[in-house]
């Protein structure tokens, strides 16, 4: 099978399968994963490596390739980027024609993170017929479900997290080595009322001023609250009211109302069973609204925090990488959590990310090819 000619038409050719992820695409057609994973591989057998797919959602698999070790006993290493895509709803150009302009590719994904993903896939074909005499023991993993939930990295370190003792996860970070950031917690707060004509509003019962009370007091005590989990590298955790909505029709007395709350959290307020706790906490301290309203999860995903002594980040170090944090999260909260000292690394920039015109300069991705390659070398 022929691989790409080089990085830019690896990339060109994996922004051109569209892979969506239908969570973040509702009622827009969205395909999901699969066409790419079956792609990507093709592309890991062409570089040496068994190829094998587990289906975490219907026709959404994570694509895995093990590569030869040429013994027993190496530590696992694994790269990791994802490979869906927010929506493309709203973008300035053809999400999908990865257009090269001026040493840019533009297109859907080219920086978060198919960006990453060629650029590893094109170390891993650089250094196919030396990958078996590495002392650490090479898989590649393209996960499913980043943009919206994280199913993917959550099925991957459950089944096979005993098997790695780092993981590169690929997103844009100037190729600057992320090794801590907070985690995210959606919760969605609910009130119920009875509806009735806007004209008689004394004969019915109002949703929305049923729970405006309980913010007024819920939020300046939890911005109380929030600085006792402070972390001494990435700061106190946040909340922020993000959306509120209650009603059908300004003559309709509201029925129901409910108020999203975006929590940040550290790793201390996720160990002590974090922001749902302490809103549970303030709700069961005042009857009168605990009675009211009701609590759950809407979205959530993991902090980081990866000891910087740890072996593959000093191999990082090594070939140039700064040490950093990021305000946003990835696949690499989720793969800690589940046993796998990880940290996020790649070429490009968050800023690109999930714009109206996404795009890659092609020297970003041609230094990260060159980057992971050298990164894989450490291990000669």
């Amino acid at each position: 099978m022929r691989f790409p000619a080089s990085p830019a038409a690896l990339l060109q050719e994996l922004v051109r399968i569209p892979s969506v992820n239908p969570d973040c695409a509702p009622g827009q057609g969205a395909t999901g994963e699969k066409a790419c994973a079956i792609r990507i591989g093709e592309l890991l057998e062409a570089c040496g490596a068994a190829v094998s797919f587990d289906e975490v959602l219907p026709g959404r698999p994570n694509v895995i390739g093990r590569f030869p070790d040429g013994g027993s006993g190496k530590p696992g290493i694994l790269l990791a980027p994802h490979i869906d895509t927010v929506s493309v709803m709203g973008m300035s150009i053809d999400p999908f024609a990865a257009e090269i302009r001026e040493g840019k590719l533009y297109g859907r994904g080219a920086a978060d993170t198919k960006g990453t993903m060629a650029a590893m896939l094109w170390a891993l074909h650089e250094l196919r017929n030396e990958i078996a005499e590495l002392s650490g023991a090479i898989t590649f993993v393209g996960l499913m479900g980043e943009e919206a939930g994280q199913p993917g990295s959550q099925d991957f370190a459950k089944r096979y997290g005993a098997d790695f003792s780092f993981a590169l996860v690929g997103e844009p970070t100037s190729l600057e080595t992320v090794y801590a950031h907070k985690g995210c917690v959606w919760l969605k707060l609910s009130t119920k009322g009875r509806s009735c004509h806007g004209s008689t509003p004394d004969q019915g019962e109002n949703a929305i001023r049923k729970l405006m009370p309980v913010l007024e007091k819920l939020l300046p005590y939890l911005e109380a609250r929030l600085p006792d989990y402070t972390d001494a590298v990435l700061g106190p955790p946040s909340v922020s009211l993000g959306m509120i909505k209650g009603g059908s029709s300004p003559n309709i007395v509201a029925s129901d109302c409910h108020a999203i709350l975006d929590f940040r959290e550290t790793p201390a307020l996720f160990d002590k069973r974090g922001a749902q706790h302490l809103v549970k906490e303030f709700l069961e301290s005042k009857q009168a609204y605990n009675s009211v309203v009701t609590v759950e999860i809407i979205g959530e995903s993991c902090p980081l925090f990866t000891d910087p002594a740890t072996d593959g980040i000093r191999r990082l170090e090594s070939i140039g990488s700064r040490l950093t944090t990021a305000p946003w999260f990835c696949d690499a909260g989720r793969l800690a959590d589940g046993g796998i000292p990880s940290v996020a690394c790649g070429p490009g920039n968050i800023a690109q990310a999930h714009t109206k015109d996404e795009y890659l300069a092609i020297s970003d991705l041609e230094a990260g090819a060159d980057f992971y390659r050298r990164f894989l070398e450490t291990y000669r």
